[in-house]
Protein backbone atom coordinates (compact mmCIF):
# COMPACT_ATOMS: atom_id res chain seq x y z
CA UNK A 1 0.00 0.00 0.00
CA UNK A 2 1.63 3.58 -0.83
CA UNK A 3 1.66 6.22 2.07
CA UNK A 4 0.42 9.67 0.36
CA UNK A 5 3.57 11.56 1.75
CA UNK A 6 3.66 15.38 2.13
CA UNK A 7 6.86 17.00 3.85
CA UNK A 8 6.85 19.65 6.53
CA UNK A 9 8.44 21.52 8.55
CA UNK A 10 7.70 22.32 12.58
CA UNK A 11 8.52 25.98 13.56
CA UNK A 12 10.52 25.17 16.83
CA UNK A 13 13.88 25.97 14.56
CA UNK A 14 12.41 29.40 14.45
CA UNK A 15 12.37 30.08 18.09
CA UNK A 16 13.80 33.19 19.22
CA UNK A 17 16.02 32.54 15.87
CA UNK A 18 13.42 33.88 13.27
CA UNK A 19 10.64 34.78 15.00
CA UNK A 20 9.30 37.68 12.72
CA UNK A 21 6.49 35.91 10.60
CA UNK A 22 8.14 37.56 7.08
CA UNK A 23 11.43 36.20 7.97
CA UNK A 24 10.44 32.91 8.51
CA UNK A 25 7.86 32.33 5.71
CA UNK A 26 10.32 33.62 3.49
CA UNK A 27 12.74 30.54 4.76
CA UNK A 28 10.16 28.23 4.87
CA UNK A 29 9.39 29.30 0.95
CA UNK A 30 12.59 30.61 -0.39
CA UNK A 31 15.45 28.68 0.79
CA UNK A 32 13.90 25.20 1.74
CA UNK A 33 11.34 25.18 -0.66
CA UNK A 34 8.59 24.01 1.39
CA UNK A 35 5.16 24.57 1.83
CA UNK A 36 3.28 22.70 4.50
CA UNK A 37 4.35 24.08 8.36
CA UNK A 38 3.55 22.77 11.85
CA UNK A 39 3.00 26.47 13.92
CA UNK A 40 4.45 26.05 17.27
CA UNK A 41 2.48 28.37 20.40
CA UNK A 42 6.04 29.37 21.83
CA UNK A 43 6.34 31.80 18.63
CA UNK A 44 2.67 33.25 19.54
CA UNK A 45 1.71 31.85 22.95
CA UNK A 46 -2.17 31.92 23.84
CA UNK A 47 -1.45 33.86 27.08
CA UNK A 48 -0.31 37.29 25.70
CA UNK A 49 -2.87 40.02 24.93
CA UNK A 50 -5.60 39.88 22.58
CA UNK A 51 -4.06 43.00 20.76
CA UNK A 52 -0.72 41.54 20.43
CA UNK A 53 -2.31 38.38 19.20
CA UNK A 54 -4.68 40.03 16.53
CA UNK A 55 -1.43 41.71 15.43
CA UNK A 56 0.35 38.80 14.97
CA UNK A 57 -2.16 36.86 13.72
CA UNK A 58 -2.07 39.34 10.32
CA UNK A 59 1.48 39.58 10.20
CA UNK A 60 1.02 35.46 9.53
CA UNK A 61 -1.61 35.35 7.58
CA UNK A 62 -0.33 37.95 5.23
CA UNK A 63 3.16 35.71 4.66
CA UNK A 64 2.21 32.67 4.74
CA UNK A 65 -0.28 33.50 1.76
CA UNK A 66 2.12 36.05 0.41
CA UNK A 67 4.95 32.93 0.11
CA UNK A 68 2.31 30.47 -0.37
CA UNK A 69 2.46 28.23 2.78
CA UNK A 70 -0.25 26.46 4.48
CA UNK A 71 -0.76 25.56 8.69
CA UNK A 72 -1.82 22.44 8.75
CA UNK A 73 -1.69 21.89 12.56
CA UNK A 74 0.16 23.54 15.90
CA UNK A 75 1.88 22.75 18.42
CA UNK A 76 3.49 22.90 22.02
CA UNK A 77 7.49 23.40 22.14
CA UNK A 78 9.58 23.70 24.72
CA UNK A 79 8.40 27.11 26.51
CA UNK A 80 4.89 25.19 26.63
CA UNK A 81 6.55 21.90 27.56
CA UNK A 82 4.61 22.01 31.24
CA UNK A 83 2.67 19.76 33.04
CA UNK A 84 -0.31 21.93 32.33
CA UNK A 85 -3.37 19.29 32.23
CA UNK A 86 -1.42 16.89 34.88
CA UNK A 87 -0.45 20.11 36.87
CA UNK A 88 -1.28 18.94 40.80
CA UNK A 89 -3.20 21.93 41.05
CA UNK A 90 -6.99 22.34 40.03
CA UNK A 91 -6.92 25.72 39.03
CA UNK A 92 -3.20 26.05 37.20
CA UNK A 93 -5.24 22.86 34.94
CA UNK A 94 -8.60 25.25 34.43
CA UNK A 95 -5.84 27.93 33.61
CA UNK A 96 -4.14 25.59 31.02
CA UNK A 97 -7.61 24.25 29.49
CA UNK A 98 -8.50 27.87 28.58
CA UNK A 99 -5.32 28.45 27.52
CA UNK A 100 -5.51 25.81 24.87
CA UNK A 101 -8.94 26.65 23.80
CA UNK A 102 -7.62 30.30 22.82
CA UNK A 103 -4.77 28.18 21.25
CA UNK A 104 -7.39 26.40 19.33
CA UNK A 105 -9.04 29.82 18.13
CA UNK A 106 -5.26 30.70 17.05
CA UNK A 107 -4.66 27.55 15.04
CA UNK A 108 -8.11 27.41 13.55
CA UNK A 109 -7.37 31.32 12.56
CA UNK A 110 -4.05 30.36 11.01
CA UNK A 111 -6.15 27.18 8.79
CA UNK A 112 -4.72 24.87 11.14
CA UNK A 113 -7.01 21.37 10.75
CA UNK A 114 -5.44 20.45 13.96
CA UNK A 115 -3.58 21.16 17.23
CA UNK A 116 -1.75 19.18 19.99
CA UNK A 117 1.25 18.76 22.60
CA UNK A 118 2.39 16.26 25.06
CA UNK A 119 -0.43 14.82 27.04
CA UNK A 120 0.95 16.20 30.24
CA UNK A 121 3.47 15.65 32.91
CA UNK A 122 3.13 14.14 35.70
CA UNK A 123 5.33 15.48 38.59
CA UNK A 124 7.33 12.88 41.31
CA UNK A 125 4.69 12.89 44.13
CA UNK A 126 2.08 12.47 42.03
CA UNK A 127 3.42 9.45 40.08
CA UNK A 128 4.91 8.00 43.01
CA UNK A 129 1.73 7.38 44.69
CA UNK A 130 -0.97 5.12 43.04
CA UNK A 131 -4.00 6.55 43.82
CA UNK A 132 -3.28 10.48 43.09
CA UNK A 133 -1.67 9.21 39.93
CA UNK A 134 -5.17 7.72 38.45
CA UNK A 135 -6.53 10.75 39.75
CA UNK A 136 -4.41 13.03 37.78
CA UNK A 137 -4.46 10.82 34.76
CA UNK A 138 -8.19 10.85 34.75
CA UNK A 139 -8.14 14.81 34.98
CA UNK A 140 -6.03 15.18 32.21
CA UNK A 141 -8.79 12.90 30.17
CA UNK A 142 -11.79 15.05 30.85
CA UNK A 143 -9.58 17.92 30.61
CA UNK A 144 -8.43 16.68 26.79
CA UNK A 145 -12.06 15.21 25.80
CA UNK A 146 -13.39 18.70 27.06
CA UNK A 147 -11.11 20.47 24.47
CA UNK A 148 -11.68 17.99 21.63
CA UNK A 149 -15.55 18.99 21.67
CA UNK A 150 -14.82 22.74 21.68
CA UNK A 151 -12.20 22.36 18.99
CA UNK A 152 -14.96 20.60 16.68
CA UNK A 153 -17.02 23.12 17.51
CA UNK A 154 -14.29 25.47 15.84
CA UNK A 155 -14.07 23.66 12.80
CA UNK A 156 -10.96 20.97 13.45
CA UNK A 157 -10.64 17.63 12.56
CA UNK A 158 -9.14 16.24 15.62
CA UNK A 159 -5.98 16.25 17.82
CA UNK A 160 -3.14 14.86 18.71
CA UNK A 161 -0.99 13.97 21.60
CA UNK A 162 3.07 12.87 21.13
CA UNK A 163 3.98 9.94 22.61
CA UNK A 164 7.53 10.83 24.97
CA UNK A 165 10.27 9.81 27.13
CA UNK A 166 9.68 8.74 30.50
CA UNK A 167 6.80 7.23 32.31
CA UNK A 168 5.74 10.31 33.93
CA UNK A 169 5.37 12.00 30.46
CA UNK A 170 2.95 9.02 29.38
CA UNK A 171 3.16 6.90 26.37
CA UNK A 172 6.72 5.99 26.72
CA UNK A 173 5.85 2.45 25.19
CA UNK A 174 3.85 1.15 22.17
CA UNK A 175 1.47 -0.57 24.50
CA UNK A 176 0.67 2.56 26.93
CA UNK A 177 0.26 4.51 24.06
CA UNK A 178 -2.25 2.47 22.65
CA UNK A 179 -4.05 2.10 26.01
CA UNK A 180 -3.81 6.17 26.42
CA UNK A 181 -5.22 6.36 22.62
CA UNK A 182 -8.26 4.40 23.17
CA UNK A 183 -9.21 6.09 26.64
CA UNK A 184 -9.12 9.58 24.74
CA UNK A 185 -10.65 8.29 21.87
CA UNK A 186 -14.41 6.88 24.54
CA UNK A 187 -16.03 10.33 25.07
CA UNK A 188 -14.22 12.66 22.28
CA UNK A 189 -15.72 14.93 20.05
CA UNK A 190 -13.29 14.43 17.40
CA UNK A 191 -10.86 11.38 17.11
CA UNK A 192 -7.41 11.60 18.77
CA UNK A 193 -4.93 10.71 16.99
CA UNK A 194 -0.79 11.00 17.15
CA UNK A 195 2.33 13.03 16.40
CA UNK A 196 5.01 10.31 16.18
CA UNK A 197 8.33 11.00 16.66
CA UNK A 198 11.12 8.80 14.96
CA UNK A 199 13.67 10.03 17.82
CA UNK A 200 11.27 8.91 20.67
CA UNK A 201 11.77 5.20 21.52
CA UNK A 202 12.97 5.64 25.34
CA UNK A 203 11.47 2.85 26.81
CA UNK A 204 14.43 0.33 27.46
CA UNK A 205 12.55 -2.80 26.47
CA UNK A 206 10.90 -0.45 22.91
CA UNK A 207 13.72 1.30 21.09
CA UNK A 208 12.97 0.13 17.47
CA UNK A 209 11.58 3.37 16.06
CA UNK A 210 10.75 1.70 13.06
CA UNK A 211 8.42 -0.86 15.21
CA UNK A 212 6.56 2.29 16.43
CA UNK A 213 5.54 3.59 13.14
CA UNK A 214 5.03 -0.05 12.16
CA UNK A 215 2.62 -0.32 14.92
CA UNK A 216 1.12 3.46 15.42
CA UNK A 217 1.66 4.89 12.02
CA UNK A 218 -1.67 3.95 10.73
CA UNK A 219 -3.20 6.98 13.47
CA UNK A 220 -0.03 9.49 13.20
CA UNK A 221 -0.76 11.83 10.64
CA UNK A 222 1.91 13.41 11.11
CA UNK A 223 5.52 11.87 12.19
CA UNK A 224 8.42 14.61 13.32
CA UNK A 225 11.51 13.37 11.28
CA UNK A 226 14.74 13.82 12.65
CA UNK A 227 18.29 12.04 12.74
CA UNK A 228 19.09 10.59 15.51
CA UNK A 229 21.47 7.56 17.23
CA UNK A 230 19.61 4.47 18.69
CA UNK A 231 18.97 5.21 22.80
CA UNK A 232 18.87 8.92 21.99
CA UNK A 233 16.86 11.41 20.37
CA UNK A 234 19.32 13.76 19.05
CA UNK A 235 17.12 15.67 16.62
CA UNK A 236 19.91 16.21 14.24
CA UNK A 237 19.85 17.22 10.77
CA UNK A 238 20.07 14.59 7.42
CA UNK A 239 23.09 15.73 6.81
CA UNK A 240 25.92 13.59 4.92
CA UNK A 241 28.01 13.66 8.34
CA UNK A 242 24.97 12.58 10.56
CA UNK A 243 23.44 10.57 8.05
CA UNK A 244 26.55 8.01 8.38
CA UNK A 245 25.78 7.92 12.26
CA UNK A 246 22.01 8.35 12.59
CA UNK A 247 19.56 5.48 11.95
CA UNK A 248 16.65 7.02 10.56
CA UNK A 249 16.63 6.56 6.58
CA UNK A 250 13.88 7.14 3.97
CA UNK A 251 13.64 4.27 2.80
CA UNK A 252 12.93 1.98 5.64
CA UNK A 253 11.14 4.60 7.07
CA UNK A 254 8.45 4.59 4.45
CA UNK A 255 8.26 1.00 4.17
CA UNK A 256 7.28 0.91 7.81
CA UNK A 257 4.73 3.54 7.11
CA UNK A 258 3.25 1.38 4.23
CA UNK A 259 3.62 -1.81 6.11
CA UNK A 260 1.04 0.27 9.55
CA UNK A 261 -1.52 0.51 7.20
CA UNK A 262 -1.32 4.57 6.81
CA UNK A 263 -3.06 6.14 4.19
CA UNK A 264 -1.04 9.45 4.41
CA UNK A 265 1.20 11.15 6.44
CA UNK A 266 3.33 14.72 6.71
CA UNK A 267 7.08 14.16 7.83
CA UNK A 268 8.18 17.19 10.07
CA UNK A 269 11.53 18.17 10.41
CA UNK A 270 12.13 18.92 13.69
CA UNK A 271 15.30 19.74 13.75
CA UNK A 272 17.34 21.51 17.17
CA UNK A 273 20.23 23.72 17.10
CA UNK A 274 20.97 25.13 19.92
CA UNK A 275 22.79 28.08 21.02
CA UNK A 276 26.65 27.26 20.50
CA UNK A 277 29.40 28.19 17.83
CA UNK A 278 29.36 24.82 16.63
CA UNK A 279 25.34 25.29 15.68
CA UNK A 280 24.26 28.61 15.33
CA UNK A 281 25.89 29.37 11.97
CA UNK A 282 24.64 26.09 10.25
CA UNK A 283 20.48 26.21 10.97
CA UNK A 284 19.69 27.20 6.82
CA UNK A 285 22.32 25.19 5.92
CA UNK A 286 21.46 21.86 7.79
CA UNK A 287 18.15 22.36 6.79
CA UNK A 288 18.46 22.65 3.66
CA UNK A 289 20.56 19.30 3.59
CA UNK A 290 18.01 17.58 4.95
CA UNK A 291 14.99 18.90 2.42
CA UNK A 292 17.95 17.59 -0.24
CA UNK A 293 17.99 13.93 1.43
CA UNK A 294 14.26 13.78 2.08
CA UNK A 295 13.01 14.75 -1.70
CA UNK A 296 14.52 11.68 -2.73
CA UNK A 297 11.17 10.01 -1.14
CA UNK A 298 8.74 13.03 -1.00
CA UNK A 299 7.63 14.67 -3.81
CA UNK A 300 5.03 17.07 -1.86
Amino acid sequence: MSVDLKLGINLGFAVNKYVEPHVWARIVAEELGLTYVQFVADLLNAFLPEAVIQRQLEQIQENTAKYGLQITSTFTSSFTRVNHFMHPDEDTRRTWLDWFKRFVDISVAMGAKSTGSHFGILTFADYDNPARRELIISEALKHWQELSWYAKDKGMEYLTFEPMSIPREMANTVEDTKELLGRLNENAGIPFKLVLDVGHAPHPNDRDPYRWVRELGSVSPIVHIQQTEMNHSRHWPFTEEYNALGIIHGERLIEALEASGATEAELVFELSHREAWSTEFRIIEDHKASVDYWRQFVQK
